[in-house]
Protein backbone atom coordinates (compact mmCIF):
# COMPACT_ATOMS: atom_id res chain seq x y z
CA UNK A 1 0.00 0.00 0.00
CA UNK A 2 2.91 2.34 0.77
CA UNK A 3 6.39 2.71 -0.65
CA UNK A 4 9.13 3.46 1.91
CA UNK A 5 12.31 5.31 0.96
CA UNK A 6 15.10 6.30 3.38
CA UNK A 7 17.23 9.43 3.22
CA UNK A 8 20.10 10.79 5.31
CA UNK A 9 19.41 14.34 6.52
CA UNK A 10 22.55 16.32 7.32
CA UNK A 11 20.87 19.23 9.17
CA UNK A 12 17.71 17.91 10.90
CA UNK A 13 16.74 21.26 12.51
CA UNK A 14 16.91 23.07 9.19
CA UNK A 15 15.15 20.20 7.43
CA UNK A 16 12.20 20.34 9.86
CA UNK A 17 11.61 23.98 8.95
CA UNK A 18 11.90 23.23 5.23
CA UNK A 19 9.46 20.35 5.65
CA UNK A 20 6.69 22.39 7.27
CA UNK A 21 7.11 25.32 4.84
CA UNK A 22 6.89 22.90 1.89
CA UNK A 23 3.79 21.29 3.43
CA UNK A 24 1.80 24.54 3.37
CA UNK A 25 0.64 23.86 -0.19
CA UNK A 26 -1.67 21.06 0.99
CA UNK A 27 -5.23 21.30 2.30
CA UNK A 28 -4.54 18.90 5.22
CA UNK A 29 -1.37 19.06 7.34
CA UNK A 30 -0.25 17.48 10.59
CA UNK A 31 3.26 18.45 11.68
CA UNK A 32 4.51 17.00 15.00
CA UNK A 33 7.79 18.10 16.58
CA UNK A 34 9.39 16.77 19.79
CA UNK A 35 11.88 19.67 19.83
CA UNK A 36 14.65 17.18 20.67
CA UNK A 37 12.91 16.23 23.92
CA UNK A 38 13.62 12.54 24.20
CA UNK A 39 12.47 10.10 26.87
CA UNK A 40 12.04 6.34 26.88
CA UNK A 41 8.63 6.68 25.21
CA UNK A 42 9.72 8.83 22.25
CA UNK A 43 9.42 7.31 18.77
CA UNK A 44 10.09 10.16 16.30
CA UNK A 45 11.77 13.56 16.45
CA UNK A 46 9.42 14.97 13.83
CA UNK A 47 6.54 13.81 11.63
CA UNK A 48 4.82 15.48 8.67
CA UNK A 49 1.63 14.03 7.16
CA UNK A 50 -0.07 15.84 4.26
CA UNK A 51 -2.73 15.53 1.58
CA UNK A 52 -5.75 13.40 2.53
CA UNK A 53 -6.53 10.32 0.46
CA UNK A 54 -9.49 9.52 2.75
CA UNK A 55 -10.83 11.29 5.84
CA UNK A 56 -13.51 11.19 8.52
CA UNK A 57 -15.25 14.27 9.93
CA UNK A 58 -18.12 14.05 12.39
CA UNK A 59 -19.87 15.57 15.39
CA UNK A 60 -19.81 13.79 18.76
CA UNK A 61 -22.78 11.48 18.05
CA UNK A 62 -21.41 7.93 17.81
CA UNK A 63 -17.98 9.44 17.12
CA UNK A 64 -15.82 6.76 18.72
CA UNK A 65 -17.68 3.96 16.95
CA UNK A 66 -17.26 5.79 13.61
CA UNK A 67 -13.55 6.25 14.33
CA UNK A 68 -13.19 2.57 15.25
CA UNK A 69 -14.73 1.52 11.92
CA UNK A 70 -12.50 3.95 10.00
CA UNK A 71 -9.33 2.80 11.78
CA UNK A 72 -10.12 -0.90 11.36
CA UNK A 73 -11.04 -0.47 7.69
CA UNK A 74 -8.05 1.62 6.55
CA UNK A 75 -5.37 -0.14 8.65
CA UNK A 76 -3.05 2.69 7.64
CA UNK A 77 -1.49 5.82 9.10
CA UNK A 78 -4.22 8.21 10.31
CA UNK A 79 -3.69 11.72 11.67
CA UNK A 80 -6.20 13.97 13.37
CA UNK A 81 -7.88 15.04 16.56
CA UNK A 82 -10.46 14.27 19.22
CA UNK A 83 -12.19 17.39 20.57
CA UNK A 84 -13.09 17.74 24.25
CA UNK A 85 -16.79 17.66 23.36
CA UNK A 86 -16.59 13.97 22.49
CA UNK A 87 -17.38 13.69 26.21
CA UNK A 88 -20.99 14.06 25.03
CA UNK A 89 -20.65 10.76 23.17
CA UNK A 90 -19.53 9.09 26.40
CA UNK A 91 -21.88 10.60 28.97
CA UNK A 92 -25.27 12.31 29.17
CA UNK A 93 -23.69 15.73 28.73
CA UNK A 94 -24.11 18.58 26.27
CA UNK A 95 -22.30 21.77 25.25
CA UNK A 96 -24.36 24.91 24.84
CA UNK A 97 -21.58 27.44 25.45
CA UNK A 98 -20.43 29.93 22.82
CA UNK A 99 -18.25 28.56 20.00
CA UNK A 100 -16.48 31.09 17.78
CA UNK A 101 -14.23 28.50 16.11
CA UNK A 102 -16.75 26.01 14.71
CA UNK A 103 -14.37 23.05 14.27
CA UNK A 104 -15.80 19.53 13.74
CA UNK A 105 -15.82 17.43 16.93
CA UNK A 106 -13.62 14.77 15.30
CA UNK A 107 -11.41 14.81 12.22
CA UNK A 108 -8.87 12.26 10.93
CA UNK A 109 -7.24 11.78 7.54
CA UNK A 110 -5.20 9.13 5.76
CA UNK A 111 -2.23 11.01 4.26
CA UNK A 112 -0.92 10.36 0.79
CA UNK A 113 2.50 11.64 1.83
CA UNK A 114 4.27 10.97 5.12
CA UNK A 115 7.71 11.90 6.50
CA UNK A 116 9.16 10.35 9.70
CA UNK A 117 12.39 11.82 11.09
CA UNK A 118 14.57 10.31 13.83
CA UNK A 119 18.03 11.78 14.28
CA UNK A 120 19.52 12.06 10.78
CA UNK A 121 17.38 9.23 9.40
CA UNK A 122 14.33 10.21 7.33
CA UNK A 123 11.75 7.65 6.26
CA UNK A 124 9.42 8.76 3.47
CA UNK A 125 6.20 6.76 3.06
CA UNK A 126 3.98 7.55 0.06
CA UNK A 127 0.84 5.73 -0.97
CA UNK A 128 1.63 3.73 -4.10
CA UNK A 129 -0.60 5.96 -6.22
CA UNK A 130 1.90 8.82 -5.86
CA UNK A 131 5.22 7.12 -5.04
CA UNK A 132 6.69 8.37 -8.33
CA UNK A 133 6.65 11.89 -6.80
CA UNK A 134 9.03 11.11 -3.92
CA UNK A 135 12.30 12.23 -5.49
CA UNK A 136 10.88 15.43 -6.97
CA UNK A 137 9.22 16.30 -3.65
CA UNK A 138 12.40 15.64 -1.66
CA UNK A 139 14.37 17.89 -4.02
CA UNK A 140 11.73 20.61 -3.58
CA UNK A 141 11.90 20.30 0.22
CA UNK A 142 15.67 20.64 0.50
CA UNK A 143 15.54 23.68 -1.81
CA UNK A 144 12.76 25.33 0.24
CA UNK A 145 13.64 28.52 2.05
CA UNK A 146 12.03 29.54 5.33
CA UNK A 147 10.00 32.68 4.79
CA UNK A 148 11.33 35.58 6.85
CA UNK A 149 8.24 37.70 6.24
CA UNK A 150 6.76 38.77 9.56
CA UNK A 151 3.21 39.98 9.98
CA UNK A 152 2.60 43.16 11.93
CA UNK A 153 -1.13 43.01 12.38
CA UNK A 154 -2.37 44.52 15.64
CA UNK A 155 -4.57 42.05 17.48
CA UNK A 156 -6.86 43.18 20.28
CA UNK A 157 -7.13 40.17 22.57
CA UNK A 158 -10.18 40.03 24.80
CA UNK A 159 -10.77 37.93 27.90
CA UNK A 160 -14.03 35.98 27.98
CA UNK A 161 -14.27 35.91 31.80
CA UNK A 162 -13.07 39.07 33.62
CA UNK A 163 -11.06 38.63 36.82
CA UNK A 164 -13.96 39.48 39.15
CA UNK A 165 -16.24 36.92 37.43
CA UNK A 166 -13.45 34.34 37.38
CA UNK A 167 -13.00 34.62 41.13
CA UNK A 168 -16.78 34.33 41.64
CA UNK A 169 -16.94 31.18 39.51
CA UNK A 170 -13.98 29.54 41.27
CA UNK A 171 -15.64 30.38 44.60
CA UNK A 172 -18.76 28.50 43.40
CA UNK A 173 -16.57 25.53 42.42
CA UNK A 174 -15.08 25.57 45.92
CA UNK A 175 -18.60 25.43 47.35
CA UNK A 176 -19.25 22.30 45.26
CA UNK A 177 -15.98 20.80 46.53
CA UNK A 178 -16.78 21.58 50.18
CA UNK A 179 -20.25 20.02 49.70
CA UNK A 180 -18.62 16.85 48.40
CA UNK A 181 -19.97 17.09 44.82
CA UNK A 182 -16.40 16.71 43.50
CA UNK A 183 -12.85 16.99 44.79
CA UNK A 184 -11.03 18.52 41.83
CA UNK A 185 -12.11 20.43 38.73
CA UNK A 186 -10.15 21.85 35.82
CA UNK A 187 -11.74 25.25 35.19
CA UNK A 188 -10.91 27.00 31.91
CA UNK A 189 -11.33 30.42 30.36
CA UNK A 190 -10.86 31.78 26.85
CA UNK A 191 -8.89 34.65 25.36
CA UNK A 192 -9.97 35.61 21.85
CA UNK A 193 -9.84 38.09 18.97
CA UNK A 194 -12.51 38.69 16.33
CA UNK A 195 -12.31 39.90 12.73
CA UNK A 196 -8.57 39.25 12.49
CA UNK A 197 -6.29 37.66 9.92
CA UNK A 198 -3.03 36.06 11.00
CA UNK A 199 -0.24 34.17 9.27
CA UNK A 200 -0.59 30.76 10.99
CA UNK A 201 2.86 29.49 10.03
CA UNK A 202 4.63 32.63 11.22
CA UNK A 203 2.74 32.49 14.54
CA UNK A 204 3.59 28.80 14.86
CA UNK A 205 7.31 29.48 14.39
CA UNK A 206 7.18 32.18 17.09
CA UNK A 207 5.23 30.01 19.51
CA UNK A 208 7.60 27.10 19.02
CA UNK A 209 10.65 29.30 19.41
CA UNK A 210 9.62 30.53 22.86
CA UNK A 211 8.17 27.21 24.08
CA UNK A 212 10.04 24.29 22.42
CA UNK A 213 7.54 21.82 23.86
CA UNK A 214 7.81 18.03 23.36
CA UNK A 215 4.34 17.59 21.80
CA UNK A 216 4.33 20.56 19.45
CA UNK A 217 1.77 20.52 16.60
CA UNK A 218 0.97 22.52 13.49
CA UNK A 219 -2.37 21.25 12.24
CA UNK A 220 -4.38 22.46 9.27
CA UNK A 221 -7.69 21.28 7.90
CA UNK A 222 -8.38 23.65 5.01
CA UNK A 223 -9.09 26.96 6.83
CA UNK A 224 -8.94 25.63 10.39
CA UNK A 225 -5.63 25.73 12.23
CA UNK A 226 -4.12 24.53 15.49
CA UNK A 227 -0.76 25.90 16.65
CA UNK A 228 0.18 23.94 19.75
CA UNK A 229 3.11 24.04 22.17
CA UNK A 230 1.82 21.22 24.33
CA UNK A 231 4.10 19.71 26.98
CA UNK A 232 1.67 16.87 27.79
CA UNK A 233 1.14 13.35 26.47
CA UNK A 234 -2.44 12.09 26.79
CA UNK A 235 -2.01 8.46 25.78
CA UNK A 236 0.40 6.32 23.79
CA UNK A 237 -0.04 2.70 22.67
CA UNK A 238 2.99 0.61 21.82
CA UNK A 239 2.19 -3.07 21.28
CA UNK A 240 0.14 -4.12 24.30
CA UNK A 241 1.45 -1.23 26.45
CA UNK A 242 -0.47 1.97 27.20
CA UNK A 243 1.34 5.02 28.61
CA UNK A 244 -0.39 8.10 30.07
CA UNK A 245 1.51 11.12 31.43
CA UNK A 246 -0.84 13.63 33.06
CA UNK A 247 0.43 17.06 34.07
CA UNK A 248 -0.86 18.70 37.22
CA UNK A 249 1.28 21.33 38.93
CA UNK A 250 2.86 24.43 37.38
CA UNK A 251 5.55 26.87 38.54
CA UNK A 252 7.18 29.91 36.98
CA UNK A 253 10.66 29.87 35.38
CA UNK A 254 13.22 32.52 36.38
CA UNK A 255 16.30 33.77 34.54
CA UNK A 256 18.27 33.70 37.80
CA UNK A 257 19.43 30.07 38.35
CA UNK A 258 18.99 30.22 42.15
CA UNK A 259 15.48 31.64 41.88
CA UNK A 260 14.64 29.09 39.21
CA UNK A 261 15.85 26.17 41.35
CA UNK A 262 13.90 27.53 44.32
CA UNK A 263 10.73 27.69 42.19
CA UNK A 264 11.29 24.12 41.04
CA UNK A 265 11.81 22.83 44.60
CA UNK A 266 8.81 24.73 45.87
CA UNK A 267 6.66 23.03 43.20
CA UNK A 268 8.04 19.60 44.09
CA UNK A 269 7.10 20.03 47.76
CA UNK A 270 3.87 22.04 47.44
CA UNK A 271 1.07 20.06 49.21
CA UNK A 272 -1.67 21.54 46.99
CA UNK A 273 0.16 20.80 43.72
CA UNK A 274 1.07 17.27 44.83
CA UNK A 275 -2.50 16.60 45.96
CA UNK A 276 -3.99 17.61 42.61
CA UNK A 277 -1.43 15.52 40.71
CA UNK A 278 -2.03 12.46 42.88
CA UNK A 279 -5.83 12.79 42.51
CA UNK A 280 -5.55 12.78 38.71
CA UNK A 281 -2.99 9.96 38.76
CA UNK A 282 -5.56 7.90 40.67
CA UNK A 283 -8.25 8.83 38.11
CA UNK A 284 -5.98 7.76 35.22
CA UNK A 285 -5.21 4.47 37.00
CA UNK A 286 -8.94 3.85 37.20
CA UNK A 287 -9.50 4.79 33.52
CA UNK A 288 -6.69 2.52 32.30
CA UNK A 289 -7.96 -0.38 34.41
CA UNK A 290 -11.13 -0.53 32.29
CA UNK A 291 -9.25 -2.08 29.35
CA UNK A 292 -6.24 -3.50 31.21
CA UNK A 293 -5.02 -7.01 31.77
CA UNK A 294 -5.44 -7.98 35.41
CA UNK A 295 -2.94 -6.33 37.80
CA UNK A 296 -1.10 -4.59 34.92
CA UNK A 297 -1.80 -0.94 35.86
CA UNK A 298 1.34 0.63 37.32
CA UNK A 299 2.47 4.11 38.39
CA UNK A 300 5.98 4.34 36.89
CA UNK A 301 6.69 7.85 38.21
CA UNK A 302 4.72 9.98 40.67
CA UNK A 303 5.00 13.78 40.73
CA UNK A 304 8.20 14.04 38.68
CA UNK A 305 9.38 17.62 37.99
CA UNK A 306 10.22 18.58 34.40
CA UNK A 307 11.44 21.97 33.19
CA UNK A 308 10.34 23.63 29.94
CA UNK A 309 11.23 27.07 28.57
CA UNK A 310 8.14 28.78 30.02
CA UNK A 311 7.32 26.77 33.16
CA UNK A 312 8.23 23.89 35.48
CA UNK A 313 5.66 21.07 35.42
CA UNK A 314 4.75 18.16 37.70
CA UNK A 315 4.21 15.00 35.63
CA UNK A 316 3.26 11.44 36.57
CA UNK A 317 3.56 8.37 34.33
CA UNK A 318 0.99 5.55 34.50
CA UNK A 319 1.12 2.41 32.34
CA UNK A 320 -1.01 -0.66 31.68
CA UNK A 321 -1.19 -3.67 29.38
CA UNK A 322 -4.27 -3.92 27.14
CA UNK A 323 -6.58 -6.91 27.46
CA UNK A 324 -6.72 -8.42 23.92
CA UNK A 325 -10.54 -8.38 23.92
CA UNK A 326 -10.51 -4.58 23.48
CA UNK A 327 -10.09 -2.74 20.17
CA UNK A 328 -7.53 0.03 19.76
CA UNK A 329 -10.15 2.83 19.82
CA UNK A 330 -11.75 1.36 22.97
CA UNK A 331 -8.67 2.43 24.93
CA UNK A 332 -9.30 6.03 23.84
CA UNK A 333 -13.05 5.84 24.42
CA UNK A 334 -12.63 4.65 28.02
CA UNK A 335 -10.01 7.27 28.99
CA UNK A 336 -11.28 10.36 27.15
CA UNK A 337 -11.35 13.22 27.98
CA UNK A 338 -8.04 12.98 29.83
CA UNK A 339 -8.35 13.39 33.59
CA UNK A 340 -5.89 16.29 33.74
CA UNK A 341 -8.40 18.41 31.79
CA UNK A 342 -11.56 17.32 33.63
CA UNK A 343 -11.06 16.77 37.33
CA UNK A 344 -12.50 14.10 39.56
CA UNK A 345 -14.91 12.42 39.76
CA UNK A 346 -14.85 12.88 36.01
CA UNK A 347 -18.58 13.11 35.24
CA UNK A 348 -19.35 15.58 38.04
CA UNK A 349 -16.33 17.72 37.14
CA UNK A 350 -17.30 17.87 33.44
CA UNK A 351 -20.93 18.71 34.22
CA UNK A 352 -20.20 21.45 36.76
CA UNK A 353 -17.36 23.12 34.81
CA UNK A 354 -19.52 23.15 31.66
CA UNK A 355 -22.14 25.13 33.58
CA UNK A 356 -19.59 27.68 34.85
CA UNK A 357 -17.38 28.08 31.77
CA UNK A 358 -18.55 30.48 29.05
CA UNK A 359 -16.92 28.94 25.97
CA UNK A 360 -17.29 25.55 24.32
CA UNK A 361 -13.82 24.03 24.66
CA UNK A 362 -13.83 22.25 21.31
CA UNK A 363 -10.34 21.18 20.28
CA UNK A 364 -8.81 22.87 23.34
CA UNK A 365 -8.28 20.16 25.99
CA UNK A 366 -8.86 17.53 23.34
CA UNK A 367 -6.05 15.53 21.71
CA UNK A 368 -4.06 15.50 18.46
CA UNK A 369 -2.06 12.52 17.25
CA UNK A 370 -1.85 9.52 14.96
CA UNK A 371 -2.53 5.82 14.48
CA UNK A 372 0.03 3.55 12.83
CA UNK A 373 -0.97 0.75 10.40
CA UNK A 374 -0.51 -1.87 13.16
CA UNK A 375 -2.82 -0.04 15.57
CA UNK A 376 -0.29 1.77 17.77
CA UNK A 377 -0.95 5.44 18.49
CA UNK A 378 0.35 8.55 20.26
CA UNK A 379 -1.78 11.57 21.29
CA UNK A 380 -0.97 14.82 23.06
CA UNK A 381 -3.19 17.04 25.21
CA UNK A 382 -4.20 20.25 23.41
CA UNK A 383 -3.04 22.94 25.85
CA UNK A 384 -0.78 26.01 25.40
CA UNK A 385 -2.34 26.27 21.94
CA UNK A 386 -3.70 28.87 19.52
CA UNK A 387 -6.78 27.96 17.45
CA UNK A 388 -7.68 29.90 14.33
CA UNK A 389 -10.60 29.76 11.93
CA UNK A 390 -9.42 31.65 8.84
CA UNK A 391 -12.93 31.78 7.39
CA UNK A 392 -14.54 33.17 10.56
CA UNK A 393 -11.49 35.40 11.23
CA UNK A 394 -11.59 34.19 14.83
CA UNK A 395 -8.51 33.47 16.99
CA UNK A 396 -8.75 31.77 20.35
CA UNK A 397 -6.63 30.34 23.12
CA UNK A 398 -7.77 28.99 26.45
CA UNK A 399 -6.09 28.20 29.75
CA UNK A 400 -7.18 26.45 32.91
CA UNK A 401 -6.09 25.38 36.35
CA UNK A 402 -7.03 22.66 38.80
CA UNK A 403 -9.35 23.77 41.58
CA UNK A 404 -9.11 21.78 44.81
CA UNK A 405 -10.18 22.44 48.41
CA UNK A 406 -6.79 24.15 48.96
CA UNK A 407 -7.24 26.56 46.04
CA UNK A 408 -7.11 30.33 46.52
CA UNK A 409 -9.10 31.90 43.62
CA UNK A 410 -6.67 34.80 43.12
CA UNK A 411 -3.71 32.42 42.87
CA UNK A 412 -5.56 30.23 40.36
CA UNK A 413 -6.20 33.35 38.28
CA UNK A 414 -2.48 34.18 38.35
CA UNK A 415 -1.64 30.62 37.25
CA UNK A 416 -3.96 31.02 34.26
CA UNK A 417 -2.21 34.26 33.26
CA UNK A 418 1.17 32.50 33.54
CA UNK A 419 -0.03 29.72 31.22
CA UNK A 420 -1.43 32.31 28.79
CA UNK A 421 1.83 34.27 28.60
CA UNK A 422 3.39 32.53 25.58
CA UNK A 423 0.22 32.70 23.44
CA UNK A 424 -0.30 36.36 24.39
CA UNK A 425 3.28 37.15 23.43
CA UNK A 426 2.92 35.46 20.04
CA UNK A 427 -0.32 37.22 19.11
CA UNK A 428 0.39 40.75 20.34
Amino acid sequence: MRTSIYKFVEEPLQFKQQLIVWGQQFREITFLDSNSFSDEYSTFDCVLAVDAFTSIKTDYHNAFEDLKQYQQTTKDWLFGYLSYDLKNDQEHLHSDNFDGLDFPDLFFFQPKKLFLLKGNQLEIQYLNMCDDEVEDDFKEIIETQKSEVESHEKIAIEQRIPKKNYIGKVTKLLEHIHRGDLYEANFCMEFFAQNVSINPLEKFFRLNEISQAPFTVFFKNNKQFLLSASPERYLKKEGEDLISQPIKGTAKRFSDPLEDEKSKNTLANDPKERAENIMITDLVRNDLSRTAQKASVEVKELCGIYSFLQVHQMISTITSKIDPQYAVVDTLRTTFPMGSMTGAPKYAAMKITEELEETKRGLYSGAVGYFTPNGDFDFNVVIRSILYNQENKYVSFSVGSAITSLSIPEKEYEECLLKAKAMHEVLL
